[in-house]
């Protein structure tokens, strides 16, 4: 009788043992996953930390360039002297641009032209599918068009673009006072 009720302490022992080895386990897995889930959406919320490391950093001068508008009239970034601008690399090619579209006209909507101007850049390589697009699509501000393309741009290699969309806010004195890849960033500095 002793024997049996020992072996079944021990048996016992043993379960509890290993039952509370198994949960250590995995409580352990399970806070590594939540902590890696967690480090993951940090960076993918960050996108910046993914793909604006490169570009310029804010109290750089603003390289000034010259484009053709879709009425082919030559722009010039420093024509906007004196006014904040919204400055935006994309394309109509671009899934991500298109995504931000709304939210673009949202913002252009809500802002007072008399400081700040949108100047849009489009790495486009037709012009009239540009141009359908842009008429398509409402698209607001000043649309200019870079026949060299994303790859071959003089002016995209001046402002470090790697990915687009990327978006930069100019201060009246023609230096960067923001640069992103993420539009909820260049909206929270307009507010």
């Amino acid at each position: 009788m002793k024997k049996t009720v020992i072996v079944l302490m021990a048996i016992a022992l043993m379960c509890s043992t290993s039952c509370k080895c198994k949960k250590t386990a995995e409580t352990k897995e399970a806070e590594t996953a939540g902590a890696v889930t967690e480090t993951k959406a940090e960076e993918a919320g960050d996108l910046d930390a993914q793909y604006g490391t490169e570009l310029l950093v804010p109290g750089t001068a603003a390289p000034d360039f010259e484009l053709k508008d879709l009425d082919g009239k030559t722009v010039r970034l420093s024509d906007f002297r004196g006014k904040d601008v919204a400055l935006v690399f994309w394309a109509s090619w671009c899934p991500d641009c298109r995504e931000e579209i709304p939210e673009l006209k949202a913002l252009y909507a809500g802002t007072d032209r008399s400081k700040l101007e949108f100047v849009s850049v489009s790495y486009d390589r037709n012009l009239e599918t540009l141009k359908n697009f842009v008429k398509e699509n409402e698209l607001p501000g000043v649309q200019l068009f870079d026949p060299a393309g994303k790859k071959d741009s003089g002016i995209g290699a001046d402002y470090h673009i790697k990915w687009i969309p990327s978006l930069y806010l100019i201060d009246p004195d023609g230096k960067v006072a923001l640069s992103t890849v993420m539009i909820s960033k260049l909206t929270a500095a307009l507010k």
